[in-house]
C-alpha cells in the first residue's frame, strides 16, 4: 500500500470524461452574504480584546493569541465575510489553481476504499473546507464513477460565513439548525448529502475517508525555546514603548504548557533548541484514530511542513505577502509549517494508527496521472490559447519543486491493524 500506487484503471476512468475544463465559478462578493461587522472595527475589537485579557491575567501564549485571532466568533480572520482565499484573498491554495488537484486526490481515495471492499454507507469527512472548491472536484470524479451512493459528505467547519460560501458552492439547496449535532445541512445536484458540524466530534460514527487539505497548519501552537540550557515558552505581551502593539518575550518561570511538553516529550527536549507544537492536532489525531479502530476508515493530509529540522516557521500572510503577525491582529492570517515527524508521533502514540509518508505533492500527482489527465484537458479542441496556457501555468506551479511540487507534502493515516501491509515510507 502506497500513497503513490494507484491503479491505472483509475486514472483510464478519470481520463474519459469531462473533457473540457471544469471553469471555477466565481463566488458571490461578501456584500451579497449576510452583513457583518466591519472590518476595520472588528480588527480594533480583537486587538483591545487581547490587550484587556493580558492586561488582567498577564503574558498569553502564542497559541491562544493565534486561536483568538483566526476563530474569535465575532472577529476572528475565518469568521468574518472577507474573502481570504484565491488571488482576491491572502494566500492561494491548491484547489483553486486547477480542477486537477481535486480529482486526482478523488482518485486515490475511490482507489484506497476499494482495497476496504468498498463499505457502504461510508462517511467523506473534509476538515476545514475552505470555499469548498477541492471538495466540489473530489464529487464530481465520485460522480462521474458511480461511487456516491451510501455516502454522505461530513465537512467540519468552524466559521458559519465560510460554510454559507461552500453551500452556495455545492447545494442545490441548504438549511440552517440550531438543535442538531449539525448546524447546517444540504444537498448536491445529484442527490449526495451534505452536512457541517463545527468540531469533528460531533461527526457521527462510521466508516470514514477523512481529508485535511491546509487544515493542521491553521491550528495554534505553543512555541517554546532553549536558552541557557532551559526551556522556556514563548509569550506574547504588550509593548510597552507604545501601549498599542504586541511583542514576542520569554517566560520566567515554568508555564503549565511547557511543564506538559517537557514531561511528554523529554526526547524531544534532547535534540531541538526551539519547537513549536500544537495540542490541537495531537487532540484531533486521537479522534481520528478512534474512529478509525471503532468503525474502518483512511485519511488524508496534504500541507506544507517539515520533517523536525525548523523551528520558527509562526507567521502571517496579508496581501500574498508576509505580514507581521503582531501588527492588526484579525487582519492577516496566521500558519506555522506543520512538523510532520511531530504529527507521525502524535499517531504512534495513539497506538490506533499507522502512516504512510509524507512524499511530496509532485510526486502524488505525478503517481495518480496527472500529466495524463492535463494532456487529456490540453487536447480539448475547444480551449482557447489564453485557457490553455492557464492549464499549463496552474501545473507547473503544482508540481514545480520550486513552487508547491515540494514545499507540499501527503500523509496517509490508516487504522493500526493494516500495519502489515504499509511497508513503504517516504
Amino acid at each position: 500500500m502506497s500513497l503513490q500506487t494507484i491503479p491505472r484503471l483509475f486514472c483510464q476512468q478519470i481520463r474519459a470524461y469531462s473533457y473540457k475544463p471544469v471553469k471555477r465559478v466565481s463566488l458571490p462578493p461578501a456584500s451579497k452574504l449576510p452583513p457583518k461587522a466591519e472590518t476595520a472595527t472588528t480588527n480594533l475589537s480583537l486587538k483591545h480584546d487581547l490587550q484587556s485579557r493580558i492586561r488582567a491575567t498577564g503574558p498569553i501564549p502564542v497559541a491562544t493569541y493565534m486561536k483568538q485571532v483566526l476563530t474569535n466568533p465575532s472577529a476572528g480572520y475565518y469568521m468574518t465575510s472577507r474573502d481570504v482565499f484565491g488571488s482576491k484573498g491572502d494566500f492561494i491554495t491548491s484547489p483553486e489553481i486547477g480542477q486537477i488537484f481535486g480529482e486526482m486526490i478523488a482518485v486515490w481515495c475511490v482507489n484506497e476504499w476499494s482495497k476496504f471492499g468498498r463499505p457502504v454507507p461510508f462517511q467523506l469527512i473534509e476538515l476545514g473546507p475552505g470555499k469548498g472548491t477541492m471538495m466540489r472536484d473530489v464529487l464530481r470524479v465520485f460522480d462521474k464513477l458511480k461511487v456516491s451512493q451510501g455516502m454522505a459528505v461530513q465537512m467540519v467547519e468552524m466559521s458559519e460565513h465560510l460554510s454559507e460560501v461552500q453551500a452556495r458552492l455545492l447545494c442545490r439547496s441548504s438549511m440552517e439548525y440550531t438543535d442538531k449535532p449539525y448546524y447546517r445541512s444540504g444537498i448536491t445536484a445529484s442527490g449526495t448529502k451534505i452536512y457541517w458540524y463545527r468540531q469533528l466530534e460531533d461527526v457521527p460514527e462510521g466508516f470514514a475517508v477523512v481529508l485535511a487539505h491546509e487544515f493542521f497548519d491553521a491550528l495554534p501552537v505553543h512555541k517554546f525555546v532553549k536558552q541557557d540550557n532551559a526551556w522556556k515558552e514563548v509569550l506574547i505581551d504588550i509593548e510597552p514603548k507604545s501601549e498599542d502593539g504586541f511583542r514576542f518575550i520569554v517566560s520566567k518561570s515554568e508555564t503549565p504548557m511547557l511543564r506538559l511538553f517537557l514531561n511528554n516529550y523529554p526526547d524531544l527536549v534532547k535534540d531541538r533548541n526551539q519547537i513549536e507544537i500544537s495540542f490541537e492536532a495531537e487532540t484531533i489525531i486521537r479522534q481520528i484514530g478512534s474512529r478509525f479502530n471503532g468503525n474502518g476508515g483512511f485519511g488524508l493530509v496534504v500541507d506544507y511542513g517539515h520533517l523536525g529540522e525548523k523551528g520558527d516557521t509562526f507567521r502571517a500572510f496579508k496581501n500574498h505577502k508576509l505580514h507581521d503577525p503582531l501588527q492588526e491582529p484579525g487582519s492577516a492570517d496566521l500558519t506555522a509549517d506543520v512538523d510532520f515527524s511531530l504529527l507521525s508521533r502524535f499517531c504512534e502514540d495513539t497506538t490506533q494508527l499507522v502512516t504512510i509518508g509524507p512524499t511530496s505533492q509532485r510526486a502524488f500527482l505525478e503517481a495518480a496521472g496527472a500529466q495524463e489527465r492535463l494532456n487529456v484537458l490540453m487536447g480539448n479542441g475547444g480551449l482557447s490559447e489564453e485557457e490553455k496556457q492557464r492549464l499549463s501555468d496552474g501545473f507547473r506551479m503544482l508540481t514545480d519543486p520550486e513552487q508547491m511540487g515540494e514545499r507540499f507534502k501527503f500523509f496517509g493515516l490508516y487504522p493500526k491493524e493494516l500495519e502489515s501491509f504499509v511497508k513503504q515510507k517516504f
